[in-house]
């Protein structure tokens, strides 16, 4: 039977369930508005009757469930677990196959499953977006890392700034059309939009952020954000660039604010990430108000500066109940100023700073761009290949285990970890299908499945059978089997 990710537990009975008609989903009132989300999952596909029932004894995400000749049973505690369960479901009324009578018990290995979607780089449709949260909720993805600006584009309208999308959200684009310009934001109602099909699915929507650094697309909307006042563009360059946002400006702070109570206002979860990747230092080295600022505060060099305004960020965050998630730069020179503990530390440039992370207490979220993370770098060596030009082989992330190289005493601290798609060449939705399928479906192993039920072997066998499953969700993907 192919399930992915493999099932904690999975004990074949003898029959198989007889196929009768529509799916007709009935049970406890609890899980009605769950059973009307998954009931949509099923038009159009042969099924019969499923049960579901609440089942105290199940913890978190589990779920129970018993097919039987004409019926099936599916137990748990909570939404997330029946929602789970539907999606196991889901997989097998999807293939041609016959289902046999099984009993499964079935639980999550981490609580962060997680995937991030760059739509800075490339601005990708709502609908797409959509179709994308409702496959990876197929595999138990539960969080959706939705990287909302950088150098090349803002794309959150935020009340008090509204250049920042009518400046900030568009590029010039040489690509298609020389002189063109491409880009877009994502209305409030977009984002509710976004976030209520998102938790339909049991989803969490992390938004981020970037401060201070790729900045370019806040600089050109507000030059007096900078350190030399401009001129300034939205990059339609990809890399690293110099400018970023004055650390000695209190207006920072301002934008800050404003920008923090409208993540508030639309996203319900309790993690906000605020980037802290990539800063180059050169201008506050040579800004006055920089310098001015390392004084006051007593620091010996530009690059402690962030760690000052890592801090200052986190605690604004603090103050309206929510938790920084930092890329792993920002426990860098923090010997000043110290992140308060409650940051969390997202390991991207391998595994050093989740490592260093969880020695100093902090919470981790492993997502190490060496142990196929990153799912814009290629699948294989092959030049004809799309994507950057490192590679994210499946057989490398379907392997990788955010526990390795950590004690055993430290092991809670590792919230679980995902994968990044950055779209700097990603600038089509089917275009990024292949890029993601299927290697999410290894990831989504690698983070649900025990570890030592894990089989690169017997995994690659079942992706004959599931790849078909998505392609009649439409989606377009790399064949490992070819």
């Amino acid at each position: 039977m192919v399930i992915i990710p493999r099932p904690f537990l999975i004990k074949e009975k003898g029959g198989f369930f007889r196929r009768s008609g529509a799916v007709h989903c009935s049970g406890n009132a609890e899980f009605h508005s769950i059973m009307e989300t998954v009931q949509q999952h099923f038009n159009g596909l042969d099924g019969g009757p499923i049960r579901c029932t609440k089942e105290e004894s199940l913890d978190g995400e589990s779920y129970r469930l018993d097919i039987k000749e004409d019926s099936i049973d599916l137990s748990a505690r909570t939404s997330s677990g029946i929602y789970h369960g539907f999606q196991t479901i889901r997989q097998l009324l999807l293939s041609d196959e016959a289902i046999q009578c099984v009993h499964i018990e079935d639980q999550s290995r981490f609580a962060w499953r997680g995937f991030m979607l760059d739509t800075s780089r490339h601005f990708y449709s709502v609908a797409w977006i959509k179709k994308l949260l409702d496959a990876l909720s197929l595999h138990h993805i539960n969080r959706f890392h939705w990287h909302l600006t950088d150098d090349q584009g803002w794309r959150l309208p935020i009340k008090q700034y509204p250049l920042l999308t009518e400046i900030g959200s568009k590029r010039l684009e040489c690509r298609p059309v020389w002189g063109r310009y491409s880009g877009g934001f994502y209305s409030h109602d977009d984002i509710r939009d976004i976030v209520a099909f998102a938790a339909a699915r049991q989803i969490e929507i992390i938004p981020e952020v970037d401060f201070p650094g790729h900045a370019s697309a806040i600089l050109a909307s507000y030059p007096g954000l900078g350190c030399t006042g401009g001129p300034y563009r939205v990059e339609d360059r990809h890399g690293i660039f110099e400018d970023v946002l004055c650390a000695g400006n209190d207006s920072l702070f301002d934008l800050a604010h404003a920008v923090f109570d409208t993540l508030g206002e639309l996203f319900p979860s309790s993690f906000v990430h605020i980037g802290g990747d990539e800063v180059r230092f050169n201008r506050w080295n040579n800004c006055p108000k920089c310098q001015k600022r390392m004084h006051d505060c007593g620091l010996s060099s530009a690059r402690a500066l962030q760690s000052w305004i890592t801090v200052r960020l986190a605690t604004m965050l603090e103050e309206r109940g929510k938790t920084a998630i930092g890329w792993d730069e920002v426990l860098e020179d923090s010997d000043n100023y110290c992140l308060p503990s409650d940051v969390i530390v997202m390991s991207w440039r391998g595994r050093t700073g989740g490592d260093a992370a969880v020695q100093r207490g902090h919470k981790v979220i492993m997502a190490p761009n060496t142990e196929g993370c990153y799912l814009d770098y290629r699948h294989s060596n092959d030049p004809e290949e799309p994507g950057q030009i490192g590679l994210s082989p499946i057989d490398v992330l379907y392997n990788f285990d955010p526990l390795n190289g950590i004690e055993a005493a430290l092991h809670t601290q590792i919230l679980g970890a995902q994968c990044n798609l950055w779209s700097e060449l990603i600038y089509a939705g089917k275009i990024a299908e292949y890029m993601i399928f299927p290697r999410i479906c290894a990831c989504a192993e690698a983070l649900w499945t025990p570890a030592s039920d894990k089989s690169f072997e017997r995994f690659k066998a079942d992706l004959n059978v599931h790849q078909q499953r998505l392609d009649k969700l439409g989606l377009n993907q790399y064949r490992i089997n070819a």
